[in-house]
Order: structure tokens, then C-alpha cells, then sequence
């Protein structure tokens, strides 16, 4: 096992008894993974936890407010570099992030994410990550990694402008996006902005696999933009655009990666330090990034990485290389039997 890994040094002495709220039999493996210490309790009603006790709660399955006064609160969600298939078709994590403070995509306060971003990085540490980055970056590595049609950038286009659709119904855009929180809207805004740009609006994956409602008037799209692509790699749209433009997509950091200019008209957690151009800037935010810092606090210090079997924890450079030995042996078109599996998920979420 890689020897004590960042995010448990960052956590801190685990709770002896962890309430565990919003975890389905299959993420429990991996939450003891995170706490091999503590005595997992997996309970429906956090209003039960006593007085000083602590909660790990996936997403935001649990209201602070609900707690009893003394509880402490950590949430979970899945990480940057996640898996070769969508967390929407239940394909297993390699990573997910754990936070004391809150949400890295709720910037109503600081997170756990925004506190390391804060921090001065060590120099081997800014090594490592820039490393990283160039691993990452040449493997061509995302979230999902999914999508199996060609394309090429349009000859004598001047300037390409990707804009990245988002699930409407995420959390990141309530909480997150302080004016726009509409694909269509966002599109609208980026054609009146680049009105001689060649405009790729990309379906997001869960809206494209038709896991996830599609947003308002999305149908519409192709009106203000030049194509509409859905099964396409993002990291062949990242390659070739110029320019992104966002709302809180974790395709902005993607883009930062590989050098790209990135408008932010939210506030994902990756704005705000300099690397991109923000709408809505947070004002709290004032320390300027490199790239190198950015990747060694959200791919290095905040992560946990996980074996791809689940049976340990592991590094973020070993899950680089888990992925892409994952994509070679099953990337491509989704399997006949990952189609039948979506129209039993279709069902359960309520999505025609």
C-alpha cells in the first residue's frame, strides 16, 4: 500500500465511530478504505447521531442544519480523475474527495480544496505535480474518458470555442453559478461574446447516455452554435479548441491542464487564482496559481485514490496508469449489456 497517503494526514485522527449517511452497498467498501479505523455505522436519519458525534455523508444527502449542535460533518463526492465509464452507470470510482469544511463546488464558503489552494505549495511536491500534469495530459485523461466518435477541429476555423453542457439538476449549478445556470443561456452568451467563432457546444455524457434530464430547450442548441457533438472524447475537443467557456464543468480545469483559456461565468473551484478569466470573481480568492499548485492541491493533497479491484488505496500516479490500461481494454462503444443496464437505471432516476 502506498504509505500514508496526503488525505489522510489531512484529515487528521479519525472519529473511533463514523455515522455514515447516503452510502449504497457498493461505495461502503471504498468509505472503509477511507476510514480504516473508525466503526463504520450506517444509519437513514442523521437526527440520531449524538451530541459531538461525526457524520460522513455522500454529496449533499445531509443538512448541517439538522444536525444536532457538536456533530461534525464530512462530505464525500467522487474525484477528478474518476473511472473509464459515467458514476451515472454505476461504473466503480478511483477516486473521490473528502471535505471537512464543505463542498469544493459550493464557494458560498471555503472547502477544504480552497484552504490547500490557499497554501504555499513545496517545491518537490509542485515537481510532482507537474509531472503529473504531463502524464495526464499526454495519456489524453478526463473524469470519464468515454466517448468513441471522431473529430477533428474544422478546417480554416480561426478560432474554436468548446462549451461544455452540464446536468441542470447538479448541485454545482445551484450552489455554484451566480448568474447563468443554463446551458442554453450560457450558449446564447458565448455566441453574442465570440460572434465570429466557430462554437462546439458538447451534451453532457449523462444527459447523452440519457441518465440525466436534458436541460431547458437543449433540443435548441444547434441554433447558437456551429455543431452539437455528444460521443466525442472531451479530450479531443480540449486538444482542439482555443477557448472554453463555463459554467462550474470540471472541463475548465481539464482545459487549464492543457493550457487553454478558460471563461468562467460560475464559480468552480479552479477560479479565482489567476488561471482564468471569471465573471464572478470571488474576492477571498487572491493568491496567484500556477498550474503546477492547482494540480498538486486538487489531484495530489485533497484526493483518496483507490485500486481498481477496490481492495486498497493507492497514488495518483498509479491511478494514471489504472486508467489507462482500464481504456485500452474497454474503451470504445458502450457494450451491448451497459445499454440493457441503462434502461433499468432510466426507470429508476425517472428519465425517458
Amino acid at each position: 500500500m502506498w504509505p500514508q497517503p496526503e488525505p489522510l494526514r489531512r484529515l487528521g485522527p479519525p472519529p473511533q465511530r463514523l455515522f455514515a449517511v447516503g452510502f449504497t452497498p457498493w461505495k461502503r467498501k471504498y468509505l472503509r478504505l477511507c476510514f480504516p479505523r473508525s466503526e463504520l455505522v450506517y444509519i437513514d436519519d442523521p437526527g440520531q447521531v449524538p451530541a459531538t458525534g461525526a457524520v460522513v455523508a455522500w454529496g449533499t444527502r445531509v443538512d448541517a442544519a439538522a444536525l444536532r449542535p457538536g456533530v461534525s460533518l464530512l462530505r464525500v463526492e467522487d474525484g477528478f480523475l474518476r473511472s473509464v465509464g459515467l458514476g451515472a452507470d454505476l461504473v466503480r470510482p478511483l477516486s473521490w474527495v473528502i471535505d471537512r469544511r464543505g463542498l469544493h463546488f459550493d464557494p458560498r464558503r471555503p472547502s477544504d480544496l480552497e484552504v490547500l489552494l490557499s497554501q504555499t505549495v513545496p517545491g518537490a511536491l509542485s515537481v510532482e505535480a507537474a509531472r503529473l500534469r504531463d502524464d495526464i495530459v499526454t495519456a489524453r485523461l478526463t473524469k470519464y474518458n468515454v466517448g468513441a466518435a471522431r473529430w477533428q477541429r474544422p478546417r480554416g476555423a480561426k478560432k474554436v470555442v468548446l462549451v461544455p453542457g452540464q446536468v441542470e439538476s447538479d448541485a454545482s449549478l445551484r450552489l455554484g453559478a451566480p448568474g447563468i445556470r443554463c446551458n442554453m443561456t450560457l450558449l446564447q452568451a458565448v455566441r453574442v461574446a465570440e460572434p465570429d467563432a466557430y462554437i462546439v457546444y458538447k451534451t453532457h455524457p449523462d444527459v447523452a447516455a440519457r441518465l440525466r434530464a436534458a436541460g431547458a430547450g437543449e433540443s435548441l442548441a444547434r441554433t447558437w452554435c456551429d455543431e452539437v457533438v455528444a460521443d466525442v472524447p472531451m479530450a479531443d475537443l480540449l486538444e482542439a479548441a482555443d477557448e472554453l467557456h463555463v459554467m462550474t464543468s470540471l472541463a475548465g480545469f481539464e482545459a487549464l491542464l492543457r493550457g487553454k483559456r478558460v471563461v468562467c461565468h460560475g464559480q468552480p473551484f479552479y477560479a479565482g487564482w489567476g488561471l482564468t478569466h471569471d465573471l464572478h470573481p470571488l474576492p477571498r480568492r487572491v493568491r496567484r496559481l500556477t498550474l503546477a499548485e492547482l494540480v498538486a492541491a486538487a489531484l495530489i493533497r485533497y484526493p483518496f485514490y483507490f485500486s481498481r479491484d477496490g481492495r486498497r488505496l493507492s497514488s495518483p500516479r498509479e491511478a494514471v496508469h489504472e486508467l489507462i490500461r482500464w481504456r485500452e481494454e474497454t474503451g470504445g462503444p458502450v457494450p451491448w449489456w451497459r445499454h440493457a443496464q441503462r434502461t433499468m437505471l432510466r426507470r429508476a432516476v425517472g428519465v425517458r
